[in-house]
């Protein structure tokens, strides 16, 4: 797992994140896999592209999810950079043998109707070029939902943790088929 903060379980108790979950729901289903969570808050995706041979190298996974791509948006990186960086990584981890789980994610309105459908689509795309499996929004159910202020730390960034069994289960509907194929 190479991620940002959302997976870092930044603002979070340790093991109240939606990455932990992920352990948790492994075990209860019988599901022999340890978790390696090597996500680091403020992480983009040229640092998680530095960051991932070694990783492989390290701890050889037969799975790699990549949630890495928000803070490249918010800190305004260009898309072509971020798409390059998430193909080599799905590329990398795919040459070390494992299967790839792509974590998508959307931007808020405010930073227009025209780059926000890039950078989500950007997601979309690397998955198909690449053969990833995808999570279209990590955030679905959560920055979406009704009383989405609610689940979300006084920061508006970051899901507190009654959000993270959610996303929790907009992942495991994608990443439990790659599991169990062998």
């Amino acid at each position: 797992m190479v991620g940002d903060s959302l997976s870092a379980e930044y603002g979070l108790a340790r093991g109240a994140g939606w990455v932990a979950l992920l352990q948790q729901r492994l075990q209860q289903e019988g599901i022999a896999a340890t978790v390696v969570n090597a996500s680091i808050s403020g992480d983009t995706t040229i640092g998680g592209r530095n960051r991932l041979g070694p990783l492989l190298k390290q701890h050889q996974p037969t799975h790699v999810i990549i949630e890495l791509g928000g803070n490249d948006a918010l800190r305004g990186l260009p898309l072509a950079a971020t798409t390059q960086n998430l193909e080599a990584m799905v590329r990398t981890s795919k040459a070390a043998g494992a299967r790839v789980l792509l974590a998508g994610m959307q931007m808020p309105p405010n930073y227009g109707r025209k780059y926000g459908e890039d950078f989500a689509a950007l997601f979309v795309n690397v998955a198909r070029h690449e053969g990833a499996a995808l999570v279209p929004f990590l955030l679905k159910g959560v920055a979406d939902a009704p009383n989405s202020e609610a689940l979300f730390q006084a920061d508006r960034i970051h899901p507190r943790a009654e959000a993270h069994p959610a996303i929790l289960n907009n992942v495991w509907p994608v990443l439990k088929p790659l599991l169990v194929q062998r």
